[in-house]
């Protein structure tokens, strides 16, 4: 080998390296995960075997490409599925909380529940038995719910458990109010009405969301235009007015003092603000996280003013929507509650309902206990009377459901008709102010040439 002792000392660890690195690639390839599986051949011979596949659903999909019909697909013992089922190889050799997020499964939207729901109900009305429609369901492209989804609930369908019992076992997926509600619906063999009543109560729901973003779009972007543009004056187009400014060396007023001076602290000390706004939120964030937090932030929501209104009919409306719903399809009473404690998000109509739920434990109406919470509106509780006289629980909650979401509506559009003059107005005020101090200083140099 020719070249100098320190060339060749580079090239024997280039080779080194080079060799670690195919190991390495080599080592990731060898942590595929192993399953084993038990499958039927057309003529019925049972057939077994080991699979390297990245996961489950993977492996399901090659023993049908095989043209077995699979009886039984589990991580094999030493094959180290658990660790490279949520990511491939590759995923099982990061640190499980760097795994956890990258490759966590995210919920599916409202709307992509609700269509889920909806096709499924029609492939059953066609007349298709459970497993054809769940195998069509996984050749479907659904958006937000994976391919893998369907077919694993098809598998668990062919092993013998009934539809809820496989979808209880997906919760990031399917939510408790999916899995009772269509227990009820198997029970009752009403599974296509079922799965018809779940697409809209999803479709309400995500309809009321949009309501909201749609509702809160225009103010946040002119805030948001409105903080960008003091931004770039008190940073970029202040200091310009300070050096003409200083090289006047006239007497200022107080208004360009002070605007002057928050410009130095926007551009001389921009990190000190950021970390105090980031400490700040992280405080709020920790606060917000314990239980006394939780409740203040949350009864603060329903007292603010002007938004306080449009949280308390959001809430009425989806605590009466999803009760109503669940106990229309025959979910037990308790059952309904502790579902819907667990859907609705204020932890004040939690606290409520977990109280409502111990009451009606010992005998008592859903009325009298939510009564005595005194967080519920009168009109509530009275329908709710009324209904448990003539035992149409349900229907009244619906109808009271009806009524909060068309009050949501009109509430929503007073929201908005507010807020927004309001911002336009404290950030023409901003802006005022702004010009205000640089004229004033220009006027003011003006006049001291002239004199």
């Amino acid at each position: 080998m020719t070249g100098n002792p320190k060339q060749r000392e580079g090239a024997r660890e280039l080779k080194v390296a080079t060799f670690a690195a195919f190991r390495f690639l080599i080592e990731i390839s060898r942590r595929m995960a192993q399953f084993s599986y038990r499958a039927r051949r057309k003529d019925g011979q049972v057939v077994q075997g080991v699979l390297d596949v990245t996961d489950r659903s993977a492996a399901l999909a090659q023993v049908e490409r095989m043209g077995l019909f699979p009886v039984a697909v589990e991580a094999a013992r030493g094959g180290g599925a658990s660790s490279t089922a949520e990511g491939g190889g590759a995923a099982s050799l990061m640190p499980a909380a760097v795994r956890e997020m990258f490759f966590r499964q995210k919920p599916p939207k409202l709307q992509e529940l609700a269509t889920f729901m909806r096709q499924l109900a029609n492939l059953i009305k066609a007349g298709m038995p459970l497993t054809a429609a769940l195998n069509s369901m996984s050749s479907i492209d659904s958006k937000g719910i994976p391919k893998s989804v369907s077919a694993q609930l098809k598998q668990e369908v062919m092993e013998g458990r009934s539809l809820s019992g496989a979808m209880a076992k997906q919760p990031v997926i399917f939510s408790d109010l999916c899995v009772n509600m269509i227990q009820a619906g198997e029970q009752s063999g009403a599974l296509e009405n079922v799965l018809r009543r779940l697409s809209s109560h999803f479709e309400r729901f995500a309809e009321v969301q949009s309501k909201f973003i749609s509702a809160l779009i225009y103010p946040a972007l002119v805030m948001a235009v409105g903080i960008i543009i003091i931004i770039v004056f008190m940073t970029v187009m202040m200091p310009k007015f300070m050096e003409i400014f200083a090289g006047m060396g006239s007497e200022l007023p107080g208004a360009t003092k002070f605007l002057m001076d928050v410009s130095d602290l926007f551009t001389g000390y921009w990190w000190l603000l950021a970390a105090i706004g980031l400490s700040v939120y992280i405080v709020f964030k920790r606060y917000q996280s314990s239980d006394r937090g939780r409740r203040v932030v949350d009864g603060w929501k329903m007292n603010a003013p002007v938004v306080g209104k449009v949280v308390k009919l959001n809430l009425f409306g989806q605590f009466c929507r999803t009760l109503g719903t669940l106990l229309q399809n025959g979910v037990p009473v308790l059952n309904a509650l502790k579902i819907t404690e667990q859907i609705v998000s204020n932890s004040v109509i939690k606290d409520a309902l977990a109280r409502t739920r111990d009451d009606v434990t010992d005998g008592k109406t859903i009325a009298e206990p939510l009564a005595r919470s005194r967080v519920f509106p009168q009109m509530m509780i009275d329908l709710l009377k009324i209904g448990e006289e003539t035992g149409d629980v349900p229907g009244a909650l619906n109808n009271l459901a009806d009524t909060y979401e068309s009050d949501l509506e009109v509430g929503l559009r007073v929201m908005t008709n507010l807020i927004e003059p309001v911002m336009i107005i404290v950030i023409a005020g901003f802006v005022g102010f702004l010009m205000y101090a640089v004229l004033s200083a220009m006027f003011g140099m003006i006049n001291s040439i002239s004199a």
